[in-house]
């Protein structure tokens, strides 16, 4: 029976541009999709803009708007970048609706009638200069599980732990870099450490939405059981759910002054999306799908599309949400990884990134994006690294000299030698071919979200198609007498094919193969019924150029217009001592780029688990003190340092590191093989923090 899904991908954020990083889980969501389609089943794919809270209330007050005036901005360019990269949402809707509202208020209702909504005062950061109570994303410190510097204040990208803000080490306002202080305020929680929630989540993370399919990736039902704990613990926190004004955001009933945290209404948007587009269509039962009575007997699923970063809210605070108020819980969630740039997550709150017009500006294809990222994607949580000169020649290789080629060397002979009709195909060959088409294997890959091992078994049949064209030369037949017929069903069964390669690749290129089904002539392509060659006496289209190379001018213009923000990730030299080396020349202006500082060591610690360096925090007269790796443990206690004047580099682009972001490097002499020590430079008496070596 054709199954009924309603997918969703996580909602972007309505304060920032679209980025390479971001298309990771849309490709990979957009080509499921269409597969699915394709087998006949029956898919409602949504999204929605994420609008509430303080980034947005502040954003558009830094550029003199309303928030509903950036948000509707934002919304259009989110929607046509999507739209140009070929990801086709029934429906692309805002949180900041009335049928979020509804949904929000109504769950809220709902678990608090269930006795899961708990009114407590708390200690919340405030930032004591802007005047206002920090969100979480708006603080950053130290990770207080693993140590790691520069993160914020609700969960640690480098080990995945969530916490309460107040937990960070270190912490400052990302607003204006003050130190935040704490004062009381009444919130409202989740109590997600209820032991009802704790068993429920316990079951439902280890389970199966059908049979031999998981509700969630093994590595994120592992993450899970850490974030669970075993059998009779209850390591869950109570989430909180409530935030102070100013806010943009619905404010919580009965609770003047108090809003709904972006965590709990932005997922419902969700379901707002589908609601939404129910109405615009009609003839969609929204409840089959949403409602836990209903969806059970309907036999519908919800799939959600999502990042790792949010896999903690997704998979512990939404399920549990949604159970507890008598909505359906997610079916399956399907992770990906992070894009890395030289091993650096791609991150628009970071300003590492690519935009995703950029790359549509350079004129390059963006279903060469898509081939590439489906080629990197395995199903798993691993992360997906870009490496452009890689790109280049995986999509000119696969895509221009193995698929368009074939096509590329046959049509032109069936329409200037047999007026655009195919002939008979090679009957033999066919066979052959038929036996060799894996079809069963490449569907089940699709399932998986296995699109690597997809596209290497299309690009094995590939291969036995240019074997097939080239053992038979088609221009050469064409020069001899007498070969018509043979030529004619050389290029019918080559073009036939094609045809089949095409409809394995619809998922991930769906212009690529619209404009195959045109050249063919043939109904759009699907994953139905038994394989049948393309018939005698066919015609086809006049062929026109299907794919172009990609060339290395457009990717160099590609990083040049993003320069600023791939500057941030760019390899940086080691934070370790200057050796005494021979080097060229440099003229003055070289020098000149090099911007010294005099620091002051505010802070020196050990770094646990490595055996070169020390964790410096460095005064330099900037606003915040930065924070460098330096190779000088062997040399230096770190008690000796506090309080002493050296010489930073400050515009060396940031390094990251396992233990932490590197903000500089610290200048330092020794001989070339070491032997001499390590010796920290330091200005005479008398120079100050920030001041300028020139």
């Amino acid at each position: 029976m054709p199954r009924k899904i309603f997918v969703t991908n996580a909602l972007p954020y309505a304060n920032g541009d679209i980025h390479l990083g971001h298309l990771v889980g849309y490709i990979q969501a957009d080509i499921w999709v269409r597969f699915q389609r394709m087998r006949g089943n029956t898919v409602h794919y949504v999204c929605a803009d994420d609008t509430h809270g303080t980034p947005v209330m502040l954003r558009a007050e830094k550029e003199g708007l309303t928030p509903e005036t950036l948000i509707a901005r934002v919304h259009g360019e989110h929607l046509r970048d999507f739209t140009d990269f070929g990801i086709a949402f029934d429906n692309y809707h805002s949180t900041h609706s009335e049928e979020t509202r509804r949904y929000a208020e109504d769950i809220y209702a709902r678990l608090k009638a269930a006795g899961l909504i708990e009114q407590r005062a708390i200690e919340q950061f405030y930032d004591p200069v802007k005047e206002m109570f920090l969100p979480d994303r708006y603080i950053k410190g130290e990770c207080p599980k693993c140590g790691a510097a520069d993160q914020y204040g609700d969960n640690c990208e480098v080990c995945g732990a969530a916490y309460a803000p107040t937990e960070l080490k270190n912490p400052r306002s990302a607003v204006s870099g003050a130190t935040p202080v704490q004062r009381a305020s009444e919130h409202y929680f989740f109590r997600l450490s209820d032991p009802r929630a704790a068993a429920f989540l316990r079951g439902w993370t280890r389970g199966e939405s059908r049979p031999g399919v998981r509700r969630l990736p093994s590595e994120a039902a592992n993450k899970m059981r850490e974030w669970l704990g075993e059998e009779g613990e209850n390591r869950l926190s109570d989430w909180d759910i409530s935030r102070d004004a100013p806010y943009f955001g619905f404010e919580i009933p009965d609770a003047p002054g108090k809003y709904f945290y972006v965590w709990l209404d932005a997922p419902v948007g969700y379901l707002a999306s589908f609601r939404n587009l129910a109405d615009q269509r009609g003839g969609i039962a929204v409840e089959d799908y949403i409602d836990a009575g209903k969806a059970a007997t309907a036999d519908t699923e919800m799939v959600h599309f999502i990042g790792k970063d949010i896999l903690y809210f997704h998979a512990l605070f939404w399920p549990a949400m949604l159970e507890f108020s008598g909505y359906r819980t997610p079916s399956q969630l399907c992770v990906n990884g992070f894009l890395t740039v030289n091993g650096a997550k791609m991150s628009k709150s970071r300003g590492t990134f690519i935009t995703a017009r950029s790359w549509l500006d350079q004129k390059l294809a963006p279903e060469a994006l898509r081939y590439y990222f489906a080629g990197k994607s395995n199903g798993s949580l691993e992360d997906i690294d870009l490496n452009l000169d890689d790109m280049v020649a995986r999509v000119n290789a696969d895509l221009v000299g193995k698929f368009v080629n074939i096509a590329s060397r046959c049509a032109g002979f069936i329409g200037k030698r047999f007026d655009g009709r195919l002939g008979e195909i090679d009957a033999p060959a066919a066979e052959a071919f038929a036996a060799a088409w894996a079809a069963d294997e490449i569907a089940a890959a699709f399932e998986a979200r296995d699109y690597s091992r997809a596209l290497r078994e299309i690009m094995r049949l590939a291969d036995l198609a240019n074997q097939y064209v080239n053992e038979h030369k088609p221009w050469e037949l064409a020069k001899q007498s007498g070969k018509d017929a043979e030529l004619h069903a050389v290029c019918s069964t080559a073009l036939t094919l094609f045809r089949d390669l095409a409809r394995y690749l619809k998922p991930v290129l769906p212009a690529l193969a619209a404009q195959a089904e045109e050249f063919l002539a043939v109904e759009p392509f699907d994953w139905q019924g038994e394989w049948q060659a393309l018939p005698a006496g066919h015609r086809i289209a006049p062929y026109r150029h299907l794919a172009a190379r990609i060339e290395r001018a457009q990717i160099d213009a590609l990083l040049e217009a993003n320069r600023d923000s791939l500057a941030a990730v760019a390899p940086a030299a080691a934070t370790t001592p200057v050796a005494a080396a021979a080097t060229p020349v440099i003229s003055v202006d070289d020098f000149a780029k090099v911007d010294l500082r005099v620091a002051r060591i505010v802070e020196a610690s050990y770094v646990e688990g490595a055996e070169k360096l020390l964790r410096l925090t460095l005064d330099i007269g900037e606003e915040k003190p930065r924070q460098v790796f330096a190779g000088i443990k062997s040399a230096y206690a770190p008690e000796a340092l506090a309080g002493r004047l050296t010489v930073m580099v400050a515009n060396l682009a940031p390094r990251k590191m396992k233990f932490g972001l590197s903000e500089g490097m610290v200048l330092a002499a020794s001989d070339p093989d070491g032997k001499a020590g390590i010796h920290l430079l330091s200005p005479d008496s008398g120079a100050t923090p920030g001041m300028r070596v020139k």
